[in-house]
């Protein structure tokens, strides 16, 4: 099996880090070259300590599930014989907490809108059926507790 590697990069800069007023601004440094501005949520500390321009956490794990799900969904309909022309989807997360009162996120539901063409286009039930087929199939949903659901 394949093995993953990223880099995480953070610097105090000077910052008095114990009165917590550092920023968590850092960077997110992938093995194919990409550079990712990271940040903690401003939901979860305030600006000017974070960078609601930069992906937090969070937002990561839901483009995570979203883009696993978006790949396993054209793998199956292309195998099932249907030509999609382009995918989007506009996911979303919640957090909430859990039995032991820890925060996380608890559900992320999918969004995508879908073009198909050629002369082979999935009614409803199948379309359904390949978001099944590609839930099951996703390597980052198999790999989380949260739910993550189709929205409509």
């Amino acid at each position: 099996m394949a093995s993953y590697q990223a880099t995480v990069e953070w610097s105090r800069n000077g910052a008095n880090f114990l009165d917590n007023k550092y920023s968590r601004e850092h960077k997110w440094h992938f093995d194919g070259g990409v550079t990712v501005a990271g940040s903690s949520s401003a939901h979860v500390v305030p600006v000017p300590y974070s960078n609601p321009s930069a992906v937090d956490p969070e937002e990561a794990l839901i483009v995570a599930l979203a883009s696993c799900h978006m790949l396993s969904f054209l793998y199956i309909a292309g195998r099932g014989g249907f030509v999609v022309d382009e995918y989007r989807d506009e996911a979303t997360g919640k957090m909430a907490k859990n039995a032991a009162g820890k925060v996380w996120v608890s559900e992320v539901t999918l969004h995508p809108l879908i073009q198909f063409s050629g002369e082979k286009i999935p009614d409803a039930a199948e379309i359904k059926a390949l978001h099944h087929q590609a839930h099951e199939e996703c390597f980052i949903a198999n790999s989380v507790k949260t739910e993550v659901r189709i929205g409509d």
